[in-house]
């Protein structure tokens, strides 16, 4: 007998590439359990584990940044409850120190959805009735028809995970022109915030010729980043996604002042701010 739970759930969070350098990140949980068959004439409850599997991913992997430690591209350390790291890729070079809770330390050469399945399944096992002999899962993209970017971010002032200086999405980006959707604006932005870290301003601590620091500390602690400037967008708000929004349509609306326009924008999967014309 087989149990599947399509779409559980979705993790936003960044990982790092040795060609794309820092790239925010969205999957889908496709989830499937086969065993046998207990008392009640299920395999399992499909609520429990649903609740496991997904707190699982919460508390594990959405919201971080996830690192592939078999890479020849990463060097990093463990101390005092902060994960230092250098990754060396081809855009440049990127350095961190976050708080371990804030990191994926995952044992593979590349970040990929199935070079993450093993990582899941064999930690999610012990979380399973006796009676599951089978653990499949799937991290799929969600199927977007028009145009995306994968950005990064940090929310300093959040309360919760998305203080972390590190996690990002794969985003839809919907732009209205005069009533009419408009796919050479909306490619426009995709192609300007492909894999790109939007910081805010007040937060660069130091700056060279070739890249910004960026720090803060925030309730989970001391966060500090380095990233080279090709890959960073400066704002001068938080990056949140009512911000990102706003700033789009600003930007549009400079250049296209006589226009009734609308932008949506989309934080990961299913869930965003829009920012139009009254």
């Amino acid at each position: 007998m087989y149990l599947f739970v399509d779409q559980l759930t979705n993790v936003d969070f960044s990982f790092l590439d040795a060609d794309r350098g820092m790239v925010g990140e969205t999957w889908l949980a496709n989830f499937g359990l086969g065993g046998s068959l207990d008392h009640t004439g299920m395999i399992c409850d499909f609520s429990a584990v649903k609740r496991h599997f997904r707190e699982w991913l919460d508390e594990y992997l959405d919201h971080r940044l996830a690192v592939p430690t078999l890479s020849p591209a990463l060097s990093y350390r463990q101390q005092g409850g902060q994960i230092h790291l250098t990754w060396k890729s081809a855009v440049g070079v990127i350095e961190m120190s976050a708080p371990e809770q804030a990191v994926a330390l995952i044992p593979v050469s590349e970040i990929t959805p199935q070079s993450c399945v093993n990582w899941v399944t064999n930690a999610v096992k012990a979380l399973m009735p006796e009676q599951v002999s089978q653990i499949d899962l799937e991290f799929t993209t969600e199927a977007i028809p028009g145009s995306y970017y994968h950005y990064t971010h940090g929310l300093k002032k959040h309360h919760g995970n998305c203080q972390r200086i590190a996690h990002g999405h794969r985003s839809t980006i919907g732009i209205w022109h005069n009533g009419e959707k408009s796919p050479q604006l909306e490619q426009q932005w995709a192609q300007q915030w492909q894999d790109v870290y939007i910081a805010t301003r007040e937060d660069i601590q130091a700056e060279t010729e070739q890249a910004y620091q960026f720090g803060y500390t925030a309730p989970q602690g001391d966060f500090v980043l380095t990233m080279p400037k090709a890959k960073c967008y400066l704002v001068d708000t938080e990056t949140t996604v009512e911000n990102i929004a706003t700033h789009i349509y600003s930007v549009l609306k400079q250049r296209h002042a006589d226009a009734n326009l609308k932008v949506k924008a989309y934080e990961g999967f299913g869930k965003g701010a829009i920012a139009q014309d009254r």
